[in-house]
């Protein structure tokens, strides 16, 4: 279990019991008692109004209504903007994901903390990507999720038609336009294309699994090096 994990899960255990002993929370979560003790300390230092002590017990304060993982209202704002950027730029059904993640996370917060999120003034056009751009976004996100090979028609920058069958490895946002990296069968190499040149996409019923010298990774590695050499 993650830390993070941890900590959310006592904070609902002492929420759930007028007085909760770290024996029973270590016994729950699998941990030692000194673990607790240290995550418990951790969680008050958070701001967290857990009451009580080693050896007797921990209850939460009365009126505590934060969620487990505690927002500022300055970052509920951050929330609230990235949010709004990120849906003007990603496909319909991950923005639609957005959406609904943003909103459990505001009905959670405190009542000033909501209005003044959601009262940010800052906001981003839904236009600035077009129809085409956020379907094959959602079609190459979806198939690196699911290691599904592509075949597509694409466009070079000279309009020159051509086919490659690739896997797809991520998509990158640089501003103004989607590419997204992959590994080319055709060039036997890593190549970045552009979403907006792609004419049609195919998903292709063969999986890929990672292979050395053809995975993300690689990739980064090698166009680090690249960027060392120039440096030099």
């Amino acid at each position: 279990m993650r830390r993070a994990d941890r900590l959310f899960q006592i904070v609902q255990l002492i929420r759930g019991r007028r007085l909760t002993t770290a024996a029973f929370l270590a016994r729950r979560l699998e941990v030692s008692e000194r673990t607790v003790y240290r995550d418990v300390a951790d969680l008050q230092r958070q701001g967290v109004p857990v009451e009580g002590e080693a050896g007797v017990g921990y209850r939460i304060g009365v009126g505590f209504d934060l969620p487990p993982l505690m927002f500022t209202q300055d970052e509920a704002a951050a929330l609230v903007a990235s949010a709004r950027l990120a849906q003007s730029w990603v496909d319909a059904a991950m923005a639609r994901d957005i959406e609904s993640a943003l909103g459990k996370i505001l009905s959670v917060l405190p009542a000033a903390a909501r209005v003044s999120a959601e009262s940010l003034a800052l906001y981003a056009p839904a236009y600035v990507i077009d129809a085409g751009t956020r379907e094959r976004l959602q079609v190459l996100r979806e198939a690196v999720q699911s290691r599904h090979k592509l075949q597509m028609a694409y466009r070079d920058v000279v309009g020159a038609p051509t086919r490659r069958t690739v896997r797809p490895l991520g998509c990158f946002y640089w501003g103004k336009v989607w590419t997204f990296s992959a590994w080319c069968e055709l060039r036997g190499d890593f190549r970045g294309f552009r979403l907006d040149r792609i004419d049609t996409i195919e998903v292709l019923p063969e999986r890929f699994r990672d292979e050395a010298g053809k995975t993300l990774a690689d990739m980064l590695r090698q166009l680090q090096a690249q960027a060392r050499n120039e440096t030099q």
